[in-house]
Order: structure tokens, then sequence, then C-alpha cells
């Protein structure tokens, strides 16, 4: 008689490519799990699934701080804004927010992220064929954050290679700290610049700021920087990729949208809650607390597993499904509270903008018929690696 073998246990595996399945037995099972391995030596390890109980942990910044990122990714990209808390983290986040305000956003869509995606799809609109993800949405968000920045645009396989490796650090990371000294390298010579010939771009802000008197050191300054281009380049380079995955395998979604271009808002959306591109938001408790019943220790890391809980069943009905149908709802994409992600408008508005130039110049887009469907794969990370498609050359 055979013997029936009992499923693993969720856990943290970054070689996990396809964990929903593990993440939707937690949320019944297990929804508040202790890791069996530490995100962080020392620290006990909590796992968050259930959508209710992940967003209760996101908005205690007093109970859970987000002070534990200081040591997860301080030593590739120094103190940031991800690691501070209370009067600190304001501070600091005023100084960076005036950036993403409406009026710029309204300023960028025209002056630069339009212009972004075109380039990038003058390229490709006379062939016929493409990756795109090799040759659209690996290009074009790093494009535009470098732009918004004030570094040389020329050089964005530079950032996007840099961005790869340093949000890479936790399976990667003796290719995170090379990255993390080349920026370094990088960027030294553009801030002293700036601080001297001040231009209408970030790092000019940053390099005239002054903080309670005092004007931003060169780490801080380069802290930041590191932060702001791998994230502004990759969430918009996963979460693109996940939307045009959605609609290319979805054929009558897909033609909805060429038809009617107000659809790509909750296509947009309904991208954002099914396949949250960065998985997890880590916190560390303050206190003895305690989550859903589980009694949580001062002292432990706290994950809070963001893809799991946008697809919480007591949140919406066939929620591993993606529905461009489907009400619009609040999802933890890009969190929520006092750090919720200072650049979201700016990846919603990249998205909209650069799917509609798709469906623009790129007529009669579809999968490409030689070629594998492609997939969003990945644990801490999801998006494809490959989207092969053809369409008429214009």
């Amino acid at each position: 008689m055979a013997s029936i073998t009992e499923p693993e246990p969720p856990r943290l595996d970054h070689q996990l490519l396809q964990p929903h399945a593990v993440w939707r037995r937690a949320r019944h099972e297990t929804p508040v799990l202790e890791a069996p391995d530490p995100v962080v030596p020392g620290r006990r390890t909590f796992m968050v699934f259930r959508h209710a109980d992940g967003e209760a942990v996101i908005r205690d910044a007093e109970t859970f701080s987000s002070a534990i990122h200081h040591e997860m990714i301080g030593p590739v990209m120094g103190e940031t804004l991800v690691g501070m808390d209370g009067d600190e983290h304001r501070h600091y986040r005023e100084l960076v927010a005036k950036a993403f305000r409406p009026s710029a956003l309204a300023k960028w869509e025209d002056e630069l992220i339009a212009p972004a995606i075109g380039r990038v799809l003058d390229d490709i609109a006379p062939l016929g064929r493409a990756d795109l993800v090799r040759d659209v949405t690996a290009r074009y968000p790093v494009q535009v954050i470098a732009r918004i920045v004030g570094v040389p645009v020329e050089d964005y396989d530079r950032f996007q290679r840099w961005a790869d490796d340093i949000t890479g650090v936790a399976v990667r990371p003796n290719e995170a700290r090379a990255s993390s000294r080349e920026m370094w390298d990088y960027l030294l010579p553009i801030v002293e610049d700036r601080r001297a010939h001040p231009r209408d771009d970030l790092v000019s802000d940053l390099a005239t700021a002054e903080v309670d008197g005092e004007r931003l050191s060169n780490d801080r300054i380069i802290s930041f920087l590191r932060l702001l281009l791998p994230a502004g380049a990759e969430t918009t380079f996963r979460a693109l990729g996940n939307c045009l995955v959605a609609l290319l395998t979805r054929p009558d979604a897909l033609a909805r949208v060429a038809a009617d271009r107000s659809l790509i808002v909750p296509a947009v959306e309904e991208t954002l809650r099914w396949e949250t591109s960065v998985t997890i938001l880590t916190r560390v408790a303050t206190r003895d607390t305690e989550v859903a019943g589980v009694a949580i220790p001062a002292g432990a890391a706290v994950m809070v597993m963001t893809a799991s809980a946008n697809h919480d069943e007591a949140r919406c009905d066939d929620p591993d499904g993606w529905n461009l149908d489907r009400p619009s709802q609040i999802h933890l994409y890009f969190g929520t509270g006092r750090h919720q992600c200072l650049g979201m408008h700016l990846a919603r508005l990249e998205m909209r903008v650069g799917l509609n130039a798709i469906l623009d110049r790129l007529p009669n887009l579809r999968l490409d018929p030689d070629a594998a469907v492609p997939t969003i794969e990945g644990f801490a990370f999801r998006s494809p690696d490959a989207i092969p498609v053809v369409f008429t050359p214009s």
C-alpha cells in the first residue's frame, strides 16, 4: 500500500518559481507561520499570508518597524527611506516626495515618459516581431527614472544591471556588493557636480537640500539614489511585463482594451493585485505582540507576503484569476501606511502610457505562435523572462 506524502509546509524558498499554491495552503492552514530559516541572522522570522493581518502589520509602524531594512539591504544601499521611522523618515521622505508630486507627473507624461516609450518602440516597430521584455520593459522604465533623477540616460543598461544585482542581494550578495561599489564610483562625481552646478533634477534637489540646517552627506545622497534607481526601474519593469502577459494570453481582453483605452486603468490595477511582482514587505517587532493569535516576540522579523495577501479568498472571488471586470479594491502592491511607495503614481502612469503606446505602435499584436507561451515566475520577485510577440510592421 502506497504511503501518503504530506505536502511540504510553506517556506522561504527563493528557488520556488510558482509559490501561489503553497501560499494558498498557508492562508487556510497557517496564516501566520514561523519560518525555519531566519531572514536576518539571529532573528526569528514570521510570515504573514492573509490580507487583513498583513495590512494591520504594515499600518502599525510603532509595533512593526521598518528599521530591519538597514540590516537587510544597508550593506549594499546604505541608510535609506525604507529603513527609517518617525521624524527622521518624515523629514527625508519630504525631500524626495516633491519630485513625485502631481504637477511633476503631469509635466513628465508629455516631456519625459511618452518620448521614452516612443524611442524604445521606434527600434522594434518596423521589425514585425520582438521580445517585449528584452526590447521594451527592460529598457523603458529605467530610462524614465534615470531622467527624473538626473543621471545620463544613455547608461540605462548599466542602471538595469545594477538594479537587478542590488535587488537580488538575498540570493546574490557578491554581485550586489560589487554593483553597489560601482554605483558609488559612478554617482559620486555627479553628486559633486550638482552641488556646484544645480539643475532641475532630483540629484540637484538632494545635493542642495538641508535637514535641520545641515546639507546631506555624499553617503546619504548616494544611498537615496541606490534605492531610487533600482526601485524606479524594477517596479514598472516587472509590473508592465506581468500586465502584457495577462492581456496577450487573453486575446478577448486584449481586443477590448485596444478598442476602449479607458480599460487600461482597470487592467493595470487587476494586474497589480493578480501578480504582485515584489512579493514581500518586511518589518521587525519592536515589542512582544501577536498577529492572528500567534505570539511574535520583540526583535522578530515579520514578513508580510503581499502577493499572498492580494490573493486572499476573503477579499475576492477567484483570486487566482485575472478579471478585467473585477470591481476595484484596495491591494497591497505598493504597501500602505507611512511607508507606502512614493513612486506608485509614477509606476501607474508609466504603465498606462506604455500600454497605450504599445497598442498604438504595434498593430495586430499577438503572441509568437512559434515560441513558448510566456510565464510569470519567481518567489520574492515575479515577472516573465521573455514575451515573444509578432505584429504588423509599421
